[in-house]
């Protein structure tokens, strides 16, 4: 029986990026599902659209837009009313217009939809096409289509349980100069890298990221993407639970001592 496959992610339903992710998902499973936001959603994380209501469009077969929904709506819409005759086993989020690295993470909006697959049952993948942001925004999807289904099925043999989920990123260089695959941890920076950033309108502003904070650890993602040209899987849980602060703090936190 052929996996089902359920994409989406959060640039929006007509992104070039979910056509690349349909090229991917295409070489693992004829049975191939797509579920994402009508419009940009970047940035969402994993919110959920709470007391308004959305709306499902079905574009063409097996493909749908939320209107006004996030990444992590859009997987709940798909995993628990479209596909209920046959769940997802793997949840496909991106291919994103730029890298997601390092606590960026924690904003992202296609890190988010596969958080939210693995939340319900499935193996969630976040896949992400680093850009150049110094030379402009524009990308080239060359090394997400080249290794893109390679790798998730490197991934889909190797993953155990369902209490991790992973953040793909592919370098921004030639296929030929990518130096390989390195299993690493996210970038932790001193402070958040979200900056107020001033408007040219009076009065107005945007939340930005200037410019990357420094130093970088070169075991981590950042550094290894950008500087070593090589694919970077970062395995990240669901629990959440700092459970060493938890055991050492257990029992130690008590009421009405003073």
């Amino acid at each position: 029986m052929s996996l089902r496959i359920l994409i989406t992610n959060d640039d929006g339903v007509d992104a070039p990026g979910i056509a690349v992710m349909r090229e991917i998902a295409a070489q693992l499973s004829d049975d191939v599902w797509v579920v994402a936001p009508d419009g940009n959603q970047s940035g969402a994380a994993h919110r959920f659209t709470f007391g308004r209501e959305l709306r499902l469009e079905e574009r063409r077969l097996r493909t749908y837009a939320v209107h006004g929904g996030s990444p992590a709506d859009c997987v709940v819409a798909g995993m628990t009313h479209l596909c209920t005759d046959k769940l997802p086993g793997l949840v496909l989020s991106g291919v994103n217009n730029g890298q997601n690295l390092g606590d960026i993470i924690n904003c992202s909006g296609t890190a988010a939809g596969a958080r939210e697959g693995t939340l319900q049952g499935a193996l969630g993948i976040a896949l992400s096409q680093a850009v150049d942001y110094e030379r402009g925004r524009d990308v080239i999807w060359d090394n997400a289509r080249r290794f893109g289904a390679e790798l998730v099925r490197g991934i889909l043999k190797q993953a155990q349980g369902r209490e991790t989920y992973f953040n793909v990123n592919f370098p921004h260089c030639l296929p030929e100069e990518v130096s390989g695959i390195r299993v690493v941890g996210a970038q932790r920076f001193s402070r958040s890298p979200m900056r107020y950033y001033q408007s040219d309108n009076p009065g107005n502003f945007f939340i930005a990221i200037p410019e990357t904070p420094t130093p970088l650890d070169h075991a981590r993602d950042f550094h290894i993407l950008h500087h070593e040209n090589a694919v970077t899987v970062t395995p990240l849980s669901l629990q959440h639970s700092d459970m060493a602060t938890v055991g050492r703090l257990d029992g130690k936190l008590v009421l009405g001592t003073e």
